[in-house]
């Protein structure tokens, strides 16, 4: 079958949506299926659109029902669809998700966020990460902490460097920081919290190597993002057997769970400088930290995925 597969994401960006893509053919065209991916849709003869967000896509989605009016269509929905533009452009977003014949989601809770029509056609498909190629081996000289995300308003992205100001002098946390500015605005305010913060260390935009090198070497992660549609750090960090502090927004508790003990309200430095603290000084709960991790591993492994997208596939062809 061939498969056109729309996302908003350019070609060699380390964005989500594009590492999303890219996985999602990998698995597809290992099922013997014909993958072609574009950030637009110009009418290529194609079987099946796979559409990856709902507002962003919708002229390529438009396009599409065009020249294939019964054509199957799949929507997987972004973090932002759900989170900003069912609420500020809801006639173009959720159009897209009328015409789709099924729609994509990446954690458990998203259907508390859509109208009730749109529960039916909805499925979870988890993204999915690869174990580390070794054991992991934490710096013992710092208690290291790692926030893998881009510099940007949804990432909340200094809450843990805010929060690491708080610690006692005694503590010999860092937070570690992997991910681009998305504006130069961004970067200097990295750059100065560096300056007046010794526990916080900006790294930039780094390869994929780099980054499962933190994993390998890191305590724990914290993601403080205040919106999110399911993280691929977390998937990530749980299979790579990091323990995980999360702000308790709907797209973290909807892939650990309403049970996941490493919660902070979101945007509160106090709260997560506390929990960060507990984690540092309290083994037993870092241990339960990673106890919990563990017992979830299993739904983000690359066959879970695969397999989720298989039957979706087959679902609407």
């Amino acid at each position: 079958m061939k498969i056109s597969l729309i996302t908003p994401a350019k070609k060699h960006s380390k964005n989500g949506n594009r590492t999303s893509a890219v996985r999602w053919a990998g698995f597809l065209r290992e099922g013997g299926h014909q993958v072609r991916i574009d950030m637009v849709y110009e009418n290529e003869p194609t079987d099946l659109m796979i559409a990856l967000h709902a507002w962003r896509s919708a002229s390529s989605v438009a396009r599409y029902r065009a020249r294939y009016p019964k054509g199957p269509l799949i929507v997987a929905l972004g973090g932002t669809d759900v989170n900003t533009f069912l609420k500020s452009d809801p006639e173009v977003t959720e159009n897209t998700m009328d015409q789709a014949h099924a729609l994509v989601c990446l954690h458990d809770l998203i259907a508390d966020a859509l109208p009730e029509r749109f529960q039916n056609k909805l499925h979870v498909i988890k993204q999915s990460a690869l174990p580390l190629s070794r054991p992991r081996q934490p710096s013992i000289r710092h208690f290291d902490v790692c926030v893998i995300g881009h510099l940007r308003d949804e990432k909340d992205p200094f809450r843990a460097a805010l929060a690491a100001r708080q610690l006692p002098e005694t503590s010999r946390l860092r937070v570690v920081h992997l991910g681009k500015a998305h504006t130069p605005t961004w970067a200097r305010q990295a750059i100065a919290e560096m300056k007046r913060n010794p526990r916080y260390l900006w790294k930039g935009e780094v390869p994929t190597w780099r980054v499962r090198r933190e994993y390998a070497r890191t305590q724990l992660m914290v993601i403080s993002s205040n919106q999110e549609g399911g993280a691929n750090v977390v998937s990530e960090a749980l299979v790579a057997g990091v323990p995980v502090i999360a702000s308790d927004i709907p797209g973290n508790i909807g892939l650990l769970g309403r049970d996941y003990p490493g919660y902070y309200p979101v945007r509160n430095e106090t709260a997560l400088a506390n929990i960060l603290h507990r984690a540092e000084t309290n083994p037993n709960f870092l241990q339960s930290l990673l106890k919990h991790g563990l017992q979830l591993r299993e739904n983000f492994l690359p066959h879970q995925e695969a397999a989720g997208w298989h039957r979706i596939i087959e679902l609407v062809s």
